[in-house]
């Protein structure tokens, strides 16, 4: 945004922060009741900023590391983009419409395994889950801004590139609340990172976080590993990096990430069709995108665009394009993964076999 448009913008920021924090305040000192009375550990993924900071993969490392440690965990969603209301739990037969992309994606990632639910009001969400009896513990995707529920354990995101202490609020930035509200976290990762960003980078990072969030709370640091791209219908095989030109189709919010990296694998793209987070492909759009893939060449998309691909609408269209997608998952640089093990220990007790 241009600095003469962020300075006309501030003094509506002012007021909407001004708003956040009379309701922040409001929860603090037990004015509005926030609950937190459930039988197993309830931990929260989530941001201070619009916009994709990498909750999908946190939340999947998350839930995986209570699998390891012998938790049967569930996932909780708002299901931002799905056109039902109420609580839903997954299934095979769920959608992108009717479930959300990144629900569903949850979903197919540990193939139904690990319950998936959404529901608008998480207090809802979480009272329907834990009447289930195999689930010991339900990881929030992206909840830090729902203050009815008090997690007992509550992550906060924030790019390495676009870090919450040089942004302002809505409408001026880009952050749903003030800097301020990264005093609930307890632990903050800076995701997306340089895989090289060295030890003294990393500490003004966290020196420039600590003046928002309590000066105790950990800083941790993540990157993005790219595995290989896989078919998403059919087993054709993708091309490999340096080989044929590729097409990449995204709708999510920052792109730029997976961009790169094909761009530094040597793969050859020639056409990015991009569009907004969330958005709904058309059969028009598919078509379009389409006529940028001739021969000996293939389209590129992202895990969660892949959910709302494979819709019913799409299906003739999708069927005759060679589409793969790109899994991705977190690496915690350093001894990140270590430390943030050892702050989950008091909520990752093994559970009794039920």
């Amino acid at each position: 945004m241009p600095p003469f448009l962020t300075l006309l913008l501030l003094p509506f920021s002012w007021l909407y922060a001004g708003v956040m924090a009379v309701r922040n305040w409001l929860y603090d000192t037990g004015r509005k009741s926030s609950g937190n009375f459930w039988p197993g550990p309830v931990l929260s993924v989530g941001n201070l900023r619009v916009g994709g900071t990498g909750k999908t993969p946190h939340v999947a490392w998350l839930v995986r590391e209570l699998l390891r440690q012998g938790r049967q965990p569930a996932i909780l969603s708002r299901g931002y983009g799905r056109r039902t209301r109420g609580f839903r739990l997954g299934n095979a037969q769920e959608t992108a419409e009717t479930f959300g992309d990144e629900p569903l994606q949850h979903y197919q990632d540990f193939g139904g395994a690990v319950p998936v639910a959404v529901c608008e009001d998480r207090l809802t969400g979480l009272n329907q889950l834990f009447a289930l009896p195999q689930v010991g513990a339900v990881v929030l995707d992206d909840a830090y801004q729902h203050r009815r529920v008090q997690p007992d354990f509550s992550v906060l995101l924030t790019e390495q590139h676009r870090p919450f202490y040089d942004d302002y609020v809505l409408p001026a930035g880009r952050l749903r609340e003030s800097r301020a509200g990264a005093r609930r976290a307890d632990v903050v990762v800076v995701t997306k990172c340089d895989a090289d960003l060295d030890a003294a980078r990393q500490q003004e990072i966290a020196r420039r976080i600590r003046r928002y969030a309590r000066p105790e709370v950990p800083v941790l640091f993540s990157t993005y590993a790219y595995a290989a791209p896989v078919p998403l219908a059919g087993s054709a095989a993708p091309p490999a990096p340096g080989g044929p030109e590729i097409v990449l189709l995204t709708g999510i919010a920052q792109p730029g990430p997976l961009l790169e990296y094909l761009t530094a694998a040597g793969f050859q793209v020639v056409h990015h069709a991009a569009f907004a987070d969330h958005h709904s492909f058309t059969a028009a759009e598919i078509a379009a995108v389409a006529a940028h893939c001739g021969p000996g060449r293939c389209i590129f998309t992202t895990q969660k665009d892949a959910t709302r691909l494979l819709a019913p609408a799409l299906h003739t269209e999708i069927a005759r394009l060679p589409v793969f997608y790109i899994p991705i998952t977190v690496e915690f640089l350093a001894d990140g993964a270590a430390r943030l093990r050892q702050l989950l220990s008091p909520f990752i007790q093994p559970q009794a076999v039920v």
